[in-house]
């Protein structure tokens, strides 16, 4: 086979040329493919539980009493809590929960079975940090569980004490039963969440600042970009030539962590396999052309790759996946609007977790599609553009007659 030196100009021969430059570019090669699977990697680690359970809390007893002692072998028995230290004062589980000993703490005052019994409504105080909002959340929604099932049950109690029978006393407890069905992700596993869309909004931020830096490298000075024309037999076919080995490197690297989502961790995949293929490609090279019209807009190189991570990075808040999009304020709304991630992540929840039929789904499919037309179309602007600066800056050979 020849080699990339012995081709004629044109696609194939800055093709080979880029895939051989890649063994000297050890930075480019390891950001396009190292830092995105060692990243996997990661995540698949800390996310393989699936879900944060037996997370240790404190108990501040004030009680003493038997009905203490039962709410604290309930909170205890949820699979969100587990009692793990008492205290014996406010200062001392403040501390616990600063240091990270423990996740949150359960206060039970003084006189509670007695103003229980009594009709009272006593307060059951849990203190949690609001900072680490995950474990706080998960934790409270334990407690709520297990404080709400004993006061159930002392109300039955206390009604079949009366001589009450005791489905009337349960059925009275609610009169308006809420049946509550947890849709898409009934197990709340963070693998199927977070795991299914911290790559894709990381390989983001990847692809657009790899692109900027390896299109800037070749477009940065007129002299290179005219090297770039030469070796492709002209600028448009050899800016493809350029990106398409970083588009099959990055399909293989989402291929290898849907393969791992999906295949390790039993991620849910419930949709069209062939539209979410097709909806990453698009991605992929939405990104790709978002990272080459920087790139080619800005200069220097670095300028491109700092303006590439500065709109990307902040990605995540923005796509709709923590916080729902249709809450967020314009700038907000519209930021996520233009960036290829939030259009995937929606094709991709769609096609994965929710199983949405494939006309529900072309909507994000058909706004990745319009990017990459609108992207590209751009890039093959300020190409031309940059072509007839090179054509009027070209020196002019002289005439016989001058000679």
């Amino acid at each position: 086979m020849r080699g990339p030196r012995q081709l004629r100009p044109g696609f194939w021969r800055v093709f080979l040329r880029e895939i051989d430059g890649l063994r000297r570019r050890l930075f480019l090669l390891a950001l396009t493919t190292l830092v995105p699977i060692l990243l996997m990697v990661l995540l698949s680690t800390i996310f393989s539980a699936g879900l944060a359970t037996r997370l240790p809390i404190g108990v501040l007893d004030l009680d003493g009493s038997d009905l203490s002692r039962s709410i604290i072998r309930a909170v205890d028995a949820t699979p969100e809590a587990a009692v793990t230290t008492p205290v014996s004062d406010l200062a001392q589980g403040k501390a616990l929960i600063r240091s990270g000993a423990i996740h949150g703490l359960l206060m039970l005052p003084q006189h509670l079975k007695r103003d229980v019994y009594a009709g009272r409504r006593p307060d059951v105080v849990f203190f949690y940090n609001t900072q680490t909002l995950t474990t706080g959340n998960t934790i409270l929604r334990g407690v709520n569980a297990a404080v709400a099932t004993v006061e159930a049950g002392i109300k039955v109690a206390l009604r079949t004490s009366e001589g009450q029978p005791v489905d009337v006393a349960e059925a009275e407890l609610s009169p308006v039963p809420v049946q509550v069905n947890a849709l898409f992700n009934p197990t709340l596993s963070y693998i199927a969440f977070l795991l299914n869309t911290v790559v894709p909004a990381v390989l983001q931020v990847i692809i657009v600042t790899s692109s900027a830096y390896s299109v800037g490298l070749d477009v940065e000075t007129p002299h290179r970009l005219r090297s770039l024309r030469r070796l492709g037999g002209g600028l448009l076919p050899a800016m493809a030539g350029k990106i398409l080995p970083y588009t099959l490197l990055f399909l293989l690297v989402l291929g290898l962590s849907d393969i791992v989502l999906f295949g390790v961790h039993g991620a849910p995949l419930r949709g069209n396999r062939a539209l979410l293929v097709f909806a990453g490609t698009l991605f992929i090279l939405a990104c790709q052309f978002l990272g080459t019209l920087l790139a080619l807009v800005l200069r220097p190189t670095a300028k491109a790759v700092s303006i590439g991570s500065l709109l990307t990075a902040p990605a995540f808040g923005f796509m709709g996946i923590g916080f729902p999009r249709i809450a967020m304020n314009g700038f907000a709304f519209y930021w996520g609007s233009i960036l290829p991630g939030t259009w995937y992540l929606m094709a991709r929840i769609d096609q994965t977790v929710r199983g949405t039929p494939v006309d529900l789904s072309l909507r994000p499919v058909l706004a990745l599609a319009a990017m990459v037309l609108v992207f590209a179309g751009l890039t093959a602007l300020v190409l031309e553009v940059r072509r007839i600066r090179l054509r009027n800056a070209a020196p002019q050979p002289q005439s016989a007659a001058a000679a």
